[in-house]
């Protein structure tokens, strides 16, 4: 239904773009369509009575633009996985060429600020960061997935945070959105970061469970879905805290962002309507990898996003995808990167993205 009312969208907008031949070349008419979100609550009933002009708007014309796509390997990339298989098979409106998944972050930034990329599926201070360095030429289109990091151990002594006083808790991430998130929750459950708890930082996740191996009361704060993995590895390790649900918790009008989905604003404002489709595909493919997280498992290994679907799919809970979008995208997001912004001004660039950094409609 969704993806009708999109296509009527689509022929809407054409023929507006035709209307407007007269105006000066390379400026294309604004839609005064409503938005994506307003748009598919029509009824049945109303599309239905403009099947005919659906039908024509379905196929998709020479002259619309090819999405270019990059994404992070990894739970940034595991929400995508049906988009990218349905447009391998050529099952989607749009036309889409994905970039190679990528295990750095920074690999998307020249592309993104060259106009190499169209769209990329990014860590969200990166995004920030992108933001601030291109004088604002990207913007979020929606969450990707919120928080990864969950608290291991091999027992029973933490169920909460305030059991970490104490310990000495092995974490990668130094420097970076682990580390803020980690410290930032510990101080709103009355844990000193720096006096209450020794948080010993490793260069990576091999060397983090390298201690876990050799101390049966090591305590790790680690990333999905190497978390996964690891408890497949370690006799007795377990999840004992989920960090998402620990900032869910503290009901504080924002949530755990870990990764979003933006677009460059000169791509979103000449191709409102490659945009807006994919939107909706990008949404249908994230309620795929909810719903069916056996089959998106076997997709997420056969792209290379994570090494066995195995793993993938018992990681997939625990990656929290998302895609939420318009206010409820901005408010949570602003949230989480003054977060980060009260920690380090830098870790998003240096100073918070104004309001044109959250997507409207064009």
């Amino acid at each position: 239904m969704k993806k009708k009312v999109l296509c009527m969208l689509a022929a809407a907008t054409m023929m507006a773009t035709m209307l407007a031949g007269c105006k000066s070349s390379g400026q294309e008419e604004q839609s005064t369509t409503e938005n994506t979100a307003e748009v598919v609550t029509q009824t049945e009933s109303e599309a239905v009575s403009n099947e005919g002009a659906e039908n024509e708007a379905v196929e998709v014309t020479e002259e619309s633009a090819v999405v270019r796509i990059g994404a992070m390997s990894g739970p940034t990339a595991m929400g995508m996985v049906k988009l990218m298989s349905d447009a391998e098979a050529g099952n989607t409106t749009n036309k889409y060429e994905f970039a190679e998944l990528s295990t750095d972050a920074s690999a998307f930034v020249a592309p993104l600020a060259k106009g190499e990329l169209d769209i990329a599926a990014v860590p969200s201070n990166l995004a920030a960061t992108v933001y601030n360095n291109t004088e604002g030429k990207i913007e979020v289109l929606a969450i990707n997935n919120n928080g990864v990091l969950a608290v291991v151990e091999r027992g029973e002594d933490v169920n909460t945070l305030a059991d970490l006083a104490g310990k000495t808790v092995y974490a990668t991430g130094q420097g970076a959105v682990p580390e803020y998130s980690i410290r930032y929750l510990l101080s709103e459950n009355g844990v000193d970061p720096d006096s209450d708890v020794t948080i010993q930082w490793c260069s990576d996740t091999t060397e983090a469970l390298s201690y876990i191996n050799n101390d049966e009361h090591a305590v790790a704060i680690l990333p999905q879905p190497f978390v996964t993995a690891a408890c497949a590895q370690v006799e007795g390790l377990r999840v004992a805290i989920d960090l998402n649900d620990e900032w869910a918790a503290l009901n504080n009008g924002s949530s755990m962002v870990i990764g979003v989905v933006v677009v460059r604003k000169e791509f979103a404002e000449a191709h409102p309507v490659e945009v807006a489709v994919f939107m909706d595909e990008y949404a249908e493919s994230v309620a795929y990898a909810k719903e069916d997280v056996e089959g998106a498992a076997a997709l997420i290994e056969q792209y290379g996003i994570v090494g066995k679907a195995a793993i993938a799919q018992k990681a997939l809970p625990g990656c929290h995808l998302s895609g939420v979008t318009g206010e409820e995208m901005k408010n949570e997001l602003k949230g989480f990167l003054q977060v980060l912004y009260d920690q380090n001004p830098q870790s998003v660039g240096g100073a918070m993205p104004g309001e044109d950094f959250y997507f409207e409609t064009y």
